[in-house]
């Protein structure tokens, strides 16, 4: 893992490593964009017939085997299921259920006028598909994060896709009352719930994290299929002045363990403690091959000249999870998926049991939206409602505006109702 000075002999270095970070979303996605788009075509063509070959080939489904998972595996799986891991999985769904109908929002009316009312209507969405990564781990908890949110908007079907699925993620769906579940993934499961085969009937929006493959499938598909965000590779920055090296080095670790392509950096002004967290990180990442290798490839430490530098950064690079070492940096807080606060918040808690949701913007598009939420399954329609005298008092300013555009119907559709 480099480190890295911000100031001196190395400043020039440092602004073209930071240059690079801040495009690692569209440079990362376009190594495997020409493979994507020949999957996609091909099962958008051939439908189940590319999408069982892709299966075969990349997710290990046998022959004659069934894409969908019976809900008595699915009980079977769970009724296998330790008991420790049951009560860890249904302590995870409680904290996620109860955050999301938090998070939802409401219906209301105001009236600006008399005679007037507006307000807004909350609809769930049709059909979601929730995408569970399952090639290098099984994550029942990403299948806990993306189906419950669904089902508390009120979601009429629920697609779930993963891999291989491991018998935790069957247990969790038993547990989260999924039907529809199928075991297929990649860019081939992304295809099939964008455009739809005979097996696997297409969705209005597809949410979830997955590899670069998973993500840039999302991308191009967006433009006819609802997506949630761009949610790749795992990234982490830890910003700290005075935090615990140990515990500071833990975090970067664990979530460079998910991937090879996984972003893992510490910005400080204290090379001290950057000199700390280095050495712990060596320590503790020496038994953790696809950690060593993603801190490796992408690791940095970031010593900067000041604190007000360091926040700089922080903000410039946009990070999926953030950690900050006191409620009193949440004010400097613009960009990131979700921040976790002190010594006593590691961000694997984040990952498994705290209530908000572990799917998280990548890519630097922390600078428009924070992680999948409740509000990303329903749609918040406006209404508006006039009486004869709202629509005299008020209509009056549509037609001025609507003349001064030129747009003559618009104010004869108001004037001929005010008669």
């Amino acid at each position: 893992m480099k480190l890295v000075r911000t100031f001196g002999r190395s400043k020039a270095a440092a602004a073209a490593l930071v240059e690079t970070l801040e495009r690692r979303g569209a440079a990362n996605t376009a190594k495997v964009e020409p493979v994507v788009r020949g999957i996609l075509a091909a099962v958008r063509k051939d439908g189940d017939a590319a999408l069982r070959r892709y299966a075969a080939k990349f997710d290990g489904l046998k022959k004659g085997q069934a894409l969908l998972v019976s809900r008595e595996e699915m009980q079977t799986a769970w009724e296998a299921t330790a008991p420790e891991l049951q009560a860890a999985m249904m302590v995870a769904r409680g904290n996620i259920l109860a955050f999301a109908e938090a998070q939802l929002p409401k219906e209301w009316t105001v009236a600006p006028a008399e005679g007037v009312k507006t307000g807004q209507i909350v609809r769930p969405l049709g059909s979601v598909g929730c995408y569970v990564p399952g090639g290098r781990y099984p994550l029942p908890s990403t299948l806990l994060m993306t189906v419950t949110p669904a089902q508390v908007a009120g979601v009429e079907r629920i697609v779930v896709c993963s891999p291989k699925p491991a018998k935790e993620t069957m247990a969790a769906a038993w547990l989260a009352g999924v039907t529809e579940f199928y075991r297929v993934g990649g860019a081939q499961a992304i295809a099939a719930m964008a455009f739809g085969t005979t097996a696997i009937g297409r969705v209005d929006k597809i949410v979830g994290p997955g590899n670069l493959f998973v993500t840039a499938a999302k991308t191009i598909v967006s433009s006819e299929c609802g997506i949630d965000m761009p949610a790749g590779p795992t990234e982490i920055v830890v910003t700290s002045e005075s935090g615990d090296a140990a515990g500071i080095a833990a975090d970067l670790v664990a979530q460079a363990e998910h991937d090879p392509e996984a972003l893992a950096i510490l910005i400080t002004s204290n090379e001290a403690l950057a000199k700390e967290v280095a050495a712990e990180i060596k320590r503790q990442a020496a038994g953790n091959k696809i950690a060593k290798q993603s801190l490796a490839a992408q690791g940095a430490i970031f010593v900067t000249a000041s604190v007000t530098e360091a926040r700089e950064l922080t903000n410039r690079l946009a990070p999926e999870h953030l950690t900050i070492d006191a409620a009193t940096d949440l004010k400097w807080v613009r960009n990131a998926g979700s921040v976790f606060v002190g010594a006593y918040a590691p961000q694997s808690m984040g990952d498994y049991v705290s209530g908000p949701n572990h799917v998280l913007p990548t890519g630097r598009v922390g600078r428009v939206r924070g992680g999948l939420s409740v509000m990303d399954f329903v749609k918040v329609i406006t209404v508006q409602e006039y009486t004869r005298k709202g629509l005299r008092k008020m209509g009056p300013h549509a037609i001025a505006l609507a003349e001064a555009e030129g747009l003559r119907g618009h104010a004869e559709s108001v004037r001929v109702r005010m008669r």
